[in-house]
């Protein structure tokens, strides 16, 4: 659907607009490229382990503080510490075991 009329710069916004609309419609989009990104939830990781948060911090090496601004969402995960908590929740008795050597 290309008019004319319009700008080159309109044009491109047009053909944007149009390819956002097939994407969300699940229409592949040829020069896209997705990226997953997964939420950590520490305090479901850690209800999982069955463990108090105190029991959670010292057995991973996490300050309490830190462990409470997550639960909290007074302090932001970045991405080497949501890999750590994944790791933690597929893995707790070998990052333990790891952590005690």
């Amino acid at each position: 659907m290309q008019n004319e009329n319009i700008s080159p710069i309109a044009s491109g916004i047009l053909q944007g607009l149009q390819e956002a609309i097939a994407d969300t419609s699940g229409k592949p989009v040829n020069g896209t490229k997705k990226s997953v990104v997964y939420r950590i939830e520490p305090q479901i990781i850690r209800q999982q382990l069955n463990m108090s948060q105190s029991q959670f911090a010292h057995a991973f090496g996490i300050p309490l503080q830190t462990l409470q601004g997550w639960e909290q969402g007074k302090r932001k995960i970045d991405m080497t510490t949501a890999s750590y908590l994944r790791t933690i929740s597929k893995f707790p008795n070998e990052v333990q075991a790891a952590l005690a050597n």
